[in-house]
């Protein structure tokens, strides 16, 4: 458990099926590998994962078919590349979220950073043409 508490707290995104998850995956992105699946579980595990990370703030996405994929893939697993850019476009979403963009970013109208809402209590949702 104590390896799951670490990577759900590290993770910069949570997928789920949805608020009360049957499965849950943590990815992890470096910045120059594609995310890797850092914790993974399916019913109590899953509600665990999810927990911890709300206790640390990170963002949870609720996609019943993007978790369905995720979860079969194994602990440490890279992201398939068929999935880079919606994966890409829900960490970038997420990483707005959290007021985590480059210095001179500033889209019109689509910065998300200052949510009065934390992080944590906010759940992701892909846009229509990734679901």
């Amino acid at each position: 458990m104590a390896a799951v508490r670490a990577a759900a707290r590290r993770a910069h995104l949570i997928a789920m099926e949805d608020t009360r998850p049957k499965r849950a995956v943590a990815l992890e992105y470096d910045g120059t590998n594609a995310p890797r699946i850092t914790a993974l579980g399916s019913d109590a595990l899953a509600l665990r994962i999810v927990e911890i990370a709300r206790e640390h703030g990170i963002p949870l996405l609720e996609n019943h078919e993007l978790a369905g994929l995720l979860s079969q893939l194994d602990l440490g697993d890279e992201i398939p590349e068929t999935l880079y850019l919606c994966v890409a476009q829900i960490i970038a979403f997420a990483y707005r979220l959290r007021g985590r963009v480059p210095q001179d970013w500033n889209p019109a109208g689509n910065n998300m950073a200052g949510s009065e809402t934390p992080a944590s209590e906010q759940t992701l949702a892909l846009p229509p043409a990734l679901s």
